[in-house]
């Protein structure tokens, strides 16, 4: 990919890259839409007189939102008719380590489940605003709409995102200890383990995607998920016997979660959300195939806000 971008004069989208994979796929909650946003905004970039460009980063930004708001809408229809709970193709995430703690919530698979449920222009208008700190103004430029209408799609986002995802301050590290806890209790069966760390309530999303056999609709409570999870090590999943499957924490969307995978491919990932007190609230487990090509690359992508 780098090579694309080594003529002196095509450089500065070399430059805004990252922050143009981090926009689209805030919009888009796939890695590979989000790719082809990019892809197409470097095309329309190819193409523009850069001469008449002031300000490189807002331009490009204007054309990757524009971008994946089409693909945002194209794609709604197919969503809504997914066979099971959709979730967001799942990222390998790395890059500098208080940055990566700075923009954790907004990447997380739990915000991007909740920026689902919004229209695509209010999606659009609250990830400019909330994440990358555009103001009203460019938002408007860049989704061509007027300022009033955008300041009323950002009023009504917050709101919806507020109901749905309450704010508390994160102990990274406390939720990290639990996600090791979790992984050394899935890995070793320890049922007992599990159900200190999930609260009574939680709710386990698997996304199959009629690809593999998942729940299709949320498993709640923790006597259920504990059991499910305790069961891993003793049951046969997608044809591999539990001797053969592998278990790895790794970084996705910010925080630590699991990849499991088989001998040439992963089989599924597994992140977690967090109460007030510690515990698991939800449990987000994609097992599509079609959205574990991002994490079997084996790419972190840095999540960068500039």
């Amino acid at each position: 990919m780098t090579d694309l971008y080594a003529q002196p004069d095509q450089q500065v989208f070399h430059e805004h890259r990252r922050l143009l994979f981090s926009v689209a796929y805030r919009l888009l909650g796939t890695a590979a839409d989000a790719e082809d946003a990019v892809q197409d905004a470097w095309i329309k970039w190819s193409a523009a007189d850069r001469s008449q460009v002031a300000d490189p980063k807002a331009y490009l930004t204007r054309i990757v939102s524009n971008l994946a708001l089409e693909r945002l809408r194209s794609t709604r229809h197919k969503r809504e008719t997914y066979v099971g709970p959709w979730l967001p193709e799942p990222i390998l995430t790395g890059g500098d380590a208080s940055e990566v703690a700075a923009n954790t919530e907004s990447v997380s698979m739990a915000m991007l489940v909740v920026l689902e449920t919004l229209s695509p222009l209010e999606r659009a208008v609250f990830v400019l605003k909330e994440v990358f700190d555009f103001s009203h103004a460019e938002i408007a430029e860049a989704v061509e709409r007027s300022e009033p209408a955008v300041r009323q799609a950002a009023h009504r986002a917050r709101e919806h995102v507020r109901a749905r995802r309450p704010r508390f301050a994160a102990d990274r590290t406390r939720q990290r200890e639990a996600t090791e806890r979790f992984f050394a209790a899935t890995t070793g069966g320890d049922i007992n383990t599990l159900m200190e760390l999930l609260s009574p309530d939680v709710t386990l999303w698997t996304d199959g995607g009629g690809k593999v056999r998942q729940a299709l609709r949320p498993v709640v409570g923790a006597d259920t998920v504990a059991g499910w999870f305790a069961a891993i090590r003793t049951v046969t999943y997608q044809g591999i016997e539990p001797a053969d499957m592998r278990a790895e924490l790794v970084d996705i969307n910010g925080a630590a979660g699991i990849v499991f995978s088989a001998p040439g491919r992963v089989i599924a990932t597994v992140t977690f959300d967090f109460g007030a007190d510690g515990r698991i609230t939800a449990i987000h487990n994609v097992a599509n195939p079609d959205k574990l090509q991002a994490v079997a690359d084996g790419t972190a992508y840095d999540i960068g806000t500039r």
